[in-house]
C-alpha cells in the first residue's frame, strides 16, 4: 500500500519474495499483523524512513546497503532464523518493552539469527539469549552480559579512553542488555587507541567474543 509517501506492508503474510526498501523519499512501515518468511529485504534508507510495528521475520535475509544508524526500533520486531548483512551502528535488537509503551514494543525478540556478515558498532542485544546468535568476528568484538560483568572488566587498564567512556559506564546500561558489539577500527578512532591495543586486553576475558 502506498499512501501519501508511506509504503505500508501490513495485515498479510509474504513468502519467498525480495522487497527493496530503497526509495529515499518514502516512509516504509512494516506491520502490524505482518509475517515475512524466507524473504530478502534490501534496506537502503535512513533510520527515520523505516518503521517497524510488530512484524515477524522468519528465515529472512536483511541486506543493509546504507549504514543504519541509531535504530532502536528493531526491538519492535520478532526475528527468528534471520541473517543480517551490512553496516549497523547504534542499533538494538531483542526484547525491551520498557523502551516504549506502544503495543508493538512489547513483543520484540531475536533468536537463532546470524550477524556474522554484519559490521556492528555499538549495537546491543536486549532481553534475548545471545547464545542462539552468531556474532561477527574480529575486527568486531562482543561483550556478553556487560552489566553484570562490568566490575570484572573495570579491574584492568584499557587503552585510550575506552575504559573511561565505555567500561566505566557499563553498569549504567539498561538491565535487559545481554550483549554489546563494537567495531574495533571505529572504536580505535573514537577512543584514541589502536586495534592492537584493544585486542591485547580483550583476549584476557572469556566474556568477550572476537
Amino acid at each position: 500500500m502506498d499512501w501519501l509517501g508511506n509504503i505500508i506492508f501490513n495485515d498479510r503474510e509474504i513468502e519467498n519474495e525480495r522487497l527493496e526498501l530503497t526509495d529515499p523519499k518514502a516512509n516504509y512501515i512494516l506491520g502490524p499483523n505482518l509475517i515475512l518468511r524466507n524473504c530478502t529485504l534490501v534496506l537502503k534508507v535512513s533510520a527515520r524512513r523505516l518503521s517497524l510495528k510488530q512484524p515477524r521475520f522468519i528465515d529472512c535475509t536483511f541486506e543493509v546497503k546504507q549504514e543504519l544508524k541509531n535504530y532502536q526500533s528493531w526491538v519492535a520486531a520478532s526475528l527468528k532464523g534471520c541473517r543480517i548483512k551490512g553496516r549497523l551502528s547504534g542499533c538494538d535488537f531483542g526484547y525491551w518493552p520498557e523502551y516504549m509503551s506502544l503495543p508493538w514494543y512489547q513483543h520484540g525478540s531475536v533468536e537463532d539469527c546470524d550477524f556474522s556478515e554484519a559490521r556492528l558498532d555499538s549495537c546491543r542485544i536486549m532481553g534475548s539469549d545471545p547464545a542462539t546468535l552468531s556474532f561477527p568476528k574480529w575486527p568486531c568484538f562482543t561483550i556478553l552480559d556487560p552489566v553484570h560483568r562490568a566490575p570484572e572488566l573495570r579491574r584492568v587498564s584499557w587503552p585510550g579512553i575506552f575504559g573511561d567512556v565505555v567500561v566505566e559506564n557499563l553498569h549504567k546500561r539498561p538491565a535487559p542488555t545481554r550483549a554489546l558489539t563494537y567495531h574495533a577500527p571505529s572504536v580505535a578512532k573514537r577512543m584514541e587507541t589502536t586495534e592492537e591495543e584493544l585486542k591485547a586486553v580483550i583476549e584476557k576475558f572469556d566474556c568477550i567474543l572476537f
